[in-house]
């Protein structure tokens, strides 16, 4: 091949690559970047939250025509083609932080970063996109120390994750059952293991109706946690799932708006009925907008704005 015309192919793309911007849907639904500033780089700065006392919520998900999100006993399954992938990994950079529960992280073991954008042509992906901050809902510390979000970021591959969690019930007093002082000990050392190997530990305040009653819940109460990652600095979280999760914002958001925007992806297979789904206890449903339905390669997504 002539010099100057490899040269050329080299230039062109190099050009492709610094012009690369997310699809057109994204934009419909969430929005753009500022003209002068390159896409992928920044989080958008014009989404606003309906409550300003937490941050802007987008969930998102694949499912299969059968509403399934992953397979017999939460495995995890690769449901997104090539091109909605893509734009998954143009939505994390729209985002300050990305949300899964503990159960996703421990079955999928995901890095939560942005690898199948284009190869910026000066930079790494680490330097050059901005990446979401990894926030990981374990009222119970179950993250392993090991796990890669925490081992990229020990080696400067990734942004070291949150991990949301609640301090364990007081181990004295009337309220106090047997073994309570061992689980307090179990979850100190593993909350010390996690902060050893680079994770934040970031408490939330569990809802009781005394405080020297245990919590009524085991779960972490969602308004309390994205209150606890507004007054942190997030402004913007995109979250993923898994199932429960969906769940648990779907359902509170019919009565307490939680949720912005509803992006989805349907990849057109079926799972059958040993898959797991998130509709089945859903308890309430919010209102709906449609915004805009595209087809990214041979998948659909649809994006949606929640009433108010």
């Amino acid at each position: 091949m002539d010099l100057e015309v490899l040269i050329g192919e080299i230039r062109d793309t190099e050009i492709k690559v610094v012009t690369a911007e997310p699809p057109d849907f994204l934009k419909t639904v969430l929005g753009s970047l500022p003209t002068d500033v390159l896409a992928g780089t920044s989080p958008l700065p014009d989404i606003v939250p309906s409550d300003t006392t937490r941050p802007y919520i987008t969930l998102t998900f694949a499912q299969s025509l059968d509403a399934k999100i992953a397979g017999k006993g939460g495995r995890q399954l690769i449901l997104s083609g090539e091109e909605s992938m893509k734009m998954t990994h143009w939505m994390r950079t729209m985002h300050d932080g990305i949300l899964i529960g503990v159960g996703t992280a421990v079955n999928d073991n995901p890095q939560l970063n942005v690898r199948h954008l284009p190869f910026p042509n000066q930079h790494t992906h680490m330097q050059h996109y901005h990446h979401p901050r990894p926030l990981i809902l374990d009222p119970h510390l179950r993250l392993p120390p090991t796990c890669k979000l925490v081992a990229n970021a020990a080696k400067g591959a990734g942004i070291a994750p949150w991990v949301l969690t609640a301090t364990p019930p007081k181990a004295d007093g009337f309220w106090a059952s047997e073994g309570d002082e061992e689980k307090v000990r179990e979850w100190e050392a593993r909350r010390d293991a996690l902060l050893s190997a680079g994770a934040t530990i970031v408490l939330v305040e569990r809802e009781t109706l005394h405080p020297d009653l245990p919590p009524t819940s085991t779960d972490l109460p969602l308004p309390a946690v994205l209150r606890t990652l507004r007054a942190q600095g997030i402004r913007s979280i995109m979250v993923e799932g898994g199932a429960r999760v969906i769940q648990s914002f779907l359902s509170t958001a019919a009565s307490e708006r939680l949720v912005d925007t509803l992006i989805v992806t349907c990849a057109p297979v079926i799972v059958g009925g040993e898959g797991v789904g998130y509709a089945e206890r859903l308890e309430g449903v919010p209102g709906m907008r449609h915004v805009a339905t595209d087809i990214l390669g041979r998948d659909v997504v649809v994006g949606l704005k929640l009433s108010t």
